[in-house]
């Protein structure tokens, strides 16, 4: 084999692992990589940010269980990958992000634009390290994509020093081969069902890890088989289709949640997939005694609001199919009507909101326009701000990963690039996004690549001048907020420079109008929506008014 360049080695590594795109922007010391990949068959999408680069990357890795990877030159274009990066390391996407660095000659010392990227990714990393020298190119390339996809599945990076990716070499990729998963025994899944059996008042507690491992359709059998209602996280969101008699709503928001959705009487929870970032344990099991029966695919972490009275780790679909056939002479329970509390209120007041012909428009009736126009396939993907709240509350899904929520580091400007390459993924499926005018002016130069791209997603803000999620804890800890107010420019002006449709809405009835409009274009799109917090996000009294969200 002819010697080559270490960048056209490392590409044709890129190739065997499957990847398709590497998001990013070019600089002087990525030159060599950047020609390598513009002669293969990895496309590389130009962004107009590091971090929104990284936020396309980090949604291809949530939407198709493959590492999404990201590109940044050294000092600051890879420090402009760090806060995506962050979010896919806590919401368990796949990424490798690859970094630009100076030559290797010249590390030992000050150096222009030298910094050691390999100390600034390590807290936000499953693993990264520097390639030092050309030969161990496929092995980096290899072991990076293993553990960002393996589980639980997160970030990596990969430092590439110009010299180095100069250098010649004659070596192929390794061969790309499925993460091994563990088996559960069978004396852990008979004291599992066990439990079940013996359990009053058994729930399920669902989280991201049922997403992530496609496991829905063993959920949904195991508690029809079982007559175990499920609650979902906000990561979790359409593990059961809303409309399941068997559907609890979403928990995590206000005090009441998980009383209401039947936890206070739970002798057994269940916790399939659930990710102890998403929620923490001790506000759905305040006085440690509740049996838990962990699903997962890691054993769970220490903490001393769970302590599992058994863990079934594995993949988790297989596991909860065994668990569903061991459980099949369970007593099948009817949902509780007082546990289906939570849901009948929130979905309640978002039937209600139909009518609601208050403008500026209030959260409710947003959504409420926002599920009619939407089909089941179709994903929303919200920005982090008060409407995120709103969302993760309310807004209801038949299926999983239609509903896409930054919440493990929940960093602003996360929902317009992550829809570009959601839109990417699923091009059958309408994309639409929402924001704050607060986030939605962190990455909104990402208008230009989705433009460019032709990715027809419609952007949706909720424009009201102030960072709402703030207001909303200022006004409940002092009664007044501060520091949050500020202006905006035109909005629809702005997506006009972009060579965007744009549009404001000046009454009720024209959100819905514009939607069902810009749902059919084949070009991205925004629409202003003036929009009213006055009404909690609790939404009802009886649902607590003490916050437990931070």
């Amino acid at each position: 084999m002819a010697a080559r360049r270490a960048s056209d080695v490392f590409v044709q590594c890129l190739e065997a692992e499957g990847a398709r795109y590497v998001f990013g922007i070019p600089g002087e010391e990525t030159l060599d990589l950047n020609e390598s990949l513009d002669r293969s068959s990895v496309e590389f999408v130009p962004v107009r940010h590091e971090q929104g680069g990284a936020y396309m990357a980090d949604m291809y890795g949530r939407l198709t269980g493959r590492a999404g990877v990201c590109l940044g030159t050294l000092g600051p274009g890879a420090m402009n990958l760090v806060t995506a990066v962050g979010d896919a390391y806590l919401d368990r996407a796949p990424l490798v992000a690859l970094t630009g660095q100076a030559d290797v000659e010249r590390m030992h010392k000050e150096s222009h634009q030298y910094i050691d990227l390999v100390e600034l990714f390590r807290p936000i990393t499953k693993w990264n390290a520097r390639v030092s020298s050309a030969e161990i190119v496929p092995e980096v390339v290899r072991k990076a994509f293993k553990v960002a996809e393996s589980e639980k599945p997160g970030a990596t990076h990969l430092e590439l020093p110009e010299d180095v990716m100069a250098d010649e070499l004659d070596a192929a990729p390794l061969a790309r081969r499925r993460p091994v998963s563990p088996e559960p025994g069978a004396r852990e899944l008979f004291r599992a069902a066990e439990l079940i059996r013996d359990a009053q008042n058994p729930v399920v507690l669902a989280g991201n890890g049922v997403v992530r491992a496609r496991a829905a359709p063993a959920l949904r059998e195991f508690a029809r088989a079982t007559g175990i209602a499920v609650a979902e996280t906000f990561m979790g969101k359409g593990v059961l289709d809303y409309q399941d008699a068997r559907a609890l709503g979403t928990v995590g928001l206000q005090s009441r949640d998980y009383a209401m959705a039947g936890f206070e009487d739970a002798d057994v929870v269940i916790a399939v997939g659930y990710d102890l970032v998403e929620h923490a344990p001790k506000h759905w099991n305040p006085d440690r005694d509740k049996t838990i029966v962990c699903i997962d695919s890691e054993p769970a972490e220490i903490d001393a609001y769970f302590e599992p009275a058994v863990e079934l780790v594995g993949d988790v679909y297989h596991v909860l199919s065994r668990l569903a056939e061991e459980c099949r002479d369970v007593r099948i329970r009817p949902t509780r009507p007082e546990s289906r509390h939570l849901r009948d209120v929130v979905l309640g007041r978002l039937e209600a909101a139909r009518d609601d012909e208050h403008f500026p428009m209030q959260p409710p009736r947003a959504l409420w326009e926002l599920r009619t126009a939407m089909r089941r396939e179709d994903i929303l993907i919200s920005d982090v701000g008060l409407h995120k709240l709103w969302i993760g509350r309310m807004f209801p899904a038949h299926e999983p990963n239609t509903v896409m929520i930054a919440n493990g580091l929940a960093g602003m400007g996360f929902a317009l690039p992550s829809a570009i390459a959601a839109k990417l993924v699923h091009p059958g499926s309408r994309v639409i996004t929402v924001n704050g005018d607060g986030g939605f002016l962190m990455n909104c130069q990402e208008l230009e690549t989705a433009t460019r791209l032709r990715t027809p997603i419609v952007n949706v803000i909720w424009e009201n001048r102030q960072y709402g999620s703030i207001v909303w804890k200022q006004d409940k800890r002092f009664g007044r907020h501060f520091g949050t107010d500020f202006t905006n420019p035109d909005f629809v002006k702005l997506a006009e420079a972009f060579g965007l449709p744009a549009w404001r809405c000046e009454a009720v009835g024209d959100f819905g109008r514009h939607l069902d409009h810009a749902l059919g274009l084949d070009v991205p799109s925004v629409i202003v929506l003036p929009i009213d917090y006055s009404i909690d996000v609790a939404i009802s009294e009886e649902l607590g008014t003490e916050t437990v969200w931070a």
